[in-house]
């Protein structure tokens, strides 16, 4: 009794602790059952730190996936609570093994994910991105290198079993996102900017997208938009092209838009070559009606080159639209999906009347 006492004690000083780092306003109230497992996993972790640690040894890189095979947590449940009860059962492992032990890769996945870093002059954040990386259950890890001047090949290189893909000059990282398709050999493929890390709990939600047969699985920036008046052009395009295309749903969520995965089935589908213009490949996947979700929120929006493409011209932004309209029109009419709509009957559904 005396040492689940002290061990309830220990959990609570861990909650304080991540209370007190955790920005103000970025925690919303969690749900009670949440919150228990949450508990459970951090109990989970500790136990395991310990005993790894009284017998000396390093803790099982398969530990975490071993004790949510215990616990029947399933679909949609477990996708939505992943990355928190991962970071519980870390900070529990953490404080059982005194902090000398890891948690190890996060549960396996069905299909072979690929990862492809897109990086431009990123040595100074690389490395942390490739660091997450190595968390995930991954086939391999493709950094493509689009005209680097710093360091980044040597940083890239230092991460063992990195494949490297080294652009000379810049081409755009559109196309380097193509290039690091075209090469990887995966059958789903996670793309990454190098100049952002996100923890690897988060990055798994876009893995666990391809055992729920997802295609494309998208950023959800939408919590992150500000109101219409102060959106970019970029985001006033893209929900007015998902709009068209009969998927309001996606609300302005898009391939310019970092990290996203596609798999291999809507990359042949889209064509490696239209992967070069997002919007145009974003138009075709809803056209051939792939299976589409924004799976996750990452916190890319408004960083120059992280969040978007790396497009900074507006009138290039809008003219890769224009293009993506004008693809889907040549094939379903100009009038797409609407037929002989009246403008009052769109302005009626456009404002949800």
């Amino acid at each position: 009794m005396k040492r689940l006492n002290r061990t309830k004690k220990t959990w609570g000083r861990s909650q304080r602790q991540a209370r007190q780092s955790r920005p103000k306003g970025s925690g919303l109230r969690r749900s009670a059952p949440k919150k228990r497992w949450q508990r459970r996993a951090w109990y989970a972790g500790y136990t395991a730190g310990r005993r790894a640690l009284r017998r000396g040894g390093r803790l099982s890189p398969r530990a975490f996936e071993h004790w949510l095979a215990t616990t029947g947590l399933q679909g949609l449940r477990l996708n939505s609570w992943l990355p928190e009860l991962a970071e519980s059962f870390r900070r529990g492992c953490a404080r059982g093994s005194k902090g000398r032990l890891g948690t190890g890769p996060l549960p396996s996945v069905k299909a072979r994910v690929s990862a492809v870093v897109l990086a431009r002059n990123h040595a100074a954040t690389i490395t942390s991105m490739l660091q997450q990386l190595k968390q995930l259950p991954l086939h391999e890890l493709i950094v493509v290198l689009d005209g680097s001047e710093d360091n980044s090949f040597s940083a890239a290189r230092a991460v063992e079993g990195v494949i490297i893909i080294h652009l000379p000059e810049q081409a755009g990282l559109d196309t380097a996102r193509a290039l690091g398709a075209r090469a990887s050999t995966g059958d789903y493929v996670l793309f990454l900017n190098g100049d952002l890390p996100v923890p690897a709990p988060q990055l798994y939600r876009f893995l666990a997208a391809a055992d729920r047969g997802v295609e494309v699985a998208l950023n959800d920036i939408t919590s992150q938009l500000p109101p219409f008046a102060e959106q970019t052009e970029t985001v006033r395009c893209q929900a007015f092209l998902n709009r068209m295309l009969g998927r309001d749903d996606l609300g302005a969520n898009a391939l310019t838009v970092l990290p996203h995965a596609l798999s291999r089935r809507a990359m042949d589908v889209i064509g490696y070559a239209n992967l070069t213009v997002p919007p145009k490949a974003l138009a075709l996947a809803i056209q051939r009606g792939l299976r589409i979700e924004a799976v996750h929120a990452v916190d890319a929006a408004g960083r120059t080159g992280s969040g978007f493409s790396g497009q900074e011209d507006p009138g290039q932004i809008i003219g890769d639209h224009i293009e993506a309209l004008t693809e889907v029109m040549e094939e379903q009419g100009s009038r797409l999906h609407w037929g002989q709509v009246s403008r009052q009957e769109l302005a009626l559904r456009r404002n949800g009347i």
